[in-house]
């Protein structure tokens, strides 16, 4: 029985390991590095790394983004994955954690014009919070999510984001806000439905593999313990 017992906690063991192992660090929690500003080689000034996150801090703006900011982007692009970090917004804020995007600026303008993205909003206090297709954890502008899983502003929030086969999930909080199927008939009359119709992002929601973002909305937010498994 004993020798059962053991060979039952070692398997455990492993599979606990194992599973532990498939996690790809994104941030060290010290530096920028495997990060840039999309359109650019390195990551601007106004992206620093404070307490072991990474923090978009507001110093001059420069139209809906910060000076020495803009979106950024890994080095890195994935194809089915799971990603999970932590955020934290501003009072008032607005940001996102944009997926499949096209590190391609001299074609698109702006990420959000190749890839989803999962709100990350004070439901409290930004206006955005009034539409009900942007409030944080939904698939923006596309699915409303399941209400009341955020945490209030100054509260770390848990994303999980994960594309397996085809099959789109959004947690927040433990929370299962958004699950969608992606490129079946609902998937394209959701973009049809939505502002990335318009003829600036005529590939949205077209590849299903690529960098993540994070995103500059001209307010102050924070990320850590960012890391990803390839599925």
């Amino acid at each position: 029985m004993k020798t059962l017992l053991l060979a039952l906690l070692t398997t455990f063991v492993c599979i606990q390991t194992n599973a532990q192992d498939k996690w790809t660090s994104l941030f060290d929690g010290k530096t920028t590095n495997g990060w840039h500003t999309y359109g650019k080689d390195a990551v601007g000034e106004a992206w620093q790394v404070v307490d072991g996150a990474i923090v978009l801090n507001p110093l001059n703006k420069e139209s809906s983004q910060l000076k020495g900011g803009g979106d950024i982007v890994s080095n890195e692009s994935f194809n089915d994955f799971h990603l999970q970090l932590e955020w934290k917004i501003s009072k008032n804020g607005n940001s996102g954690i944009i997926f499949f995007v096209q590190d391609e600026p001299k074609k698109y303008d702006h990420i959000w014009y190749t890839g989803p993205e999962m709100q990350v909003l004070d439901n409290d206090g930004h206006p955005d919070a009034k539409i009900y297709m942007h409030r944080a954890g939904n698939l923006y502008d596309l699915v409303a999510g399941v209400e009341g899983a955020t945490k209030p502003v100054g509260d770390w929030n848990l994303v999980d984001i994960i594309n397996e086969k085809g099959t789109l999930t959004l947690k927040l909080n433990g929370i299962t806000t958004v699950t969608t199927t992606l490129g079946d008939a609902n998937w394209t009359k959701l973009i049809k439905n939505s502002k990335f119709s318009k003829g600036e992002s005529p590939d949205f929601g077209k590849v299903f593999s690529g960098h993540i973002g994070l995103q500059d909305h001209g307010n102050q937010v924070s990320f850590r313990n960012i890391r990803i498994q390839k599925l």
